[in-house]
C-alpha cells in the first residue's frame, strides 16, 4: 500500500464534504472547492473520515492513490484554514499597491504592471514592499505567487526583484575592476 494513500483524511468541524461518484465537493469557512478524481480510484466518505482506495498494485494506480489522497486533504485544509504565501519586493522605487482588481506594481520598468487576481484569490500589500496571497486552493495560491515573482525575479548582483519570504538569493561578486 501507498504510505500516503492508505492514511484516512479527517474532516474537521465546520467543513462539509460530499462525494458524488468520482467528484468531491468541499465547503468550509474559507471557500468552496470541487475536484474530479481519476475514475479508477475509489473515494469513500464514512462519517467524518475519507478513505481512498486503488484497484490494483500497478505503478500507475500506486501513483494515483497517493496523489488523489493528497489532493483531497489539500482541499479540506484549504477550505478549513486557507493557504497563504508572501512575497518581498527589494529595490529602489519598487512597490506594490492594492487595487480593486488586484495589484499595481512598480518594478523599475517604464510602466506600471497591473496584475488581476483570479477568482478565489485575495491579494493584499500590508507594506509597499510586501505582498500577501491568500486563498482556499493551494494550487492557485502557488501559481499566483509564481506569476507575480516572474514579473521581476531577483537578480544575483544586487538582489533586486520579487522573492518569496524566507528565500535566499545566491549573490555573485560584480566585475573585478581594472588595474
Amino acid at each position: 500500500m501507498s504510505r500516503i494513500g492508505k492514511l484516512p483524511v479527517q474532516v474537521p468541524a465546520g467543513v462539509t464534504v460530499k462525494v458524488d461518484g468520482h467528484t468531491v465537493h468541499v465547503k468550509g469557512p474559507k471557500g468552496e472547492l470541487t475536484r474530479t478524481i481519476h475514475p479508477e480510484i475509489g473515494v469513500k466518505l464514512e462519517g467524518s473520515t475519507i478513505t481512498v482506495s486503488r484497484p490494483s498494485d500497478e505503478s500507475a494506480h500506486k501513483s494515483l492513490h497517493g496523489l488523489s489522497r493528497t489532493l483531497i486533504a489539500n482541499m479540506i485544509e484549504g477550505c478549513a484554514k486557507g493557504y497563504v504565501k508572501s512575497l518581498e519586493i527589494t529595490g529602489v522605487g519598487y512597490k506594490a499597491e492594492p487595487k480593486p482588481f488586484g495589484l499595481q506594481l512598480a518594478l523599475g520598468y517604464s510602466h506600471q504592471i497591473q496584475y488581476k487576481a483570479p477568482a478565489g484569490i485575495k491579494l493584499t500589500a500590508p507594506q509597499p514592499t510586501q505582498v500577501v496571497i491568500e486563498g482556499a486552493d493551494k494550487e492557485k495560491v502557488g501559481q499566483v505567487a509564481a506569476e507575480i515573482r516572474s514579473l521581476r525575479p531577483p537578480e544575483p548582483y544586487k538582489g533586486k526583484g520579487i522573492k518569496y519570504t524566507g528565500e535566499t538569493i545566491r549573490r555573485k561578486a560584480g566585475k573585478a575592476g581594472g588595474k
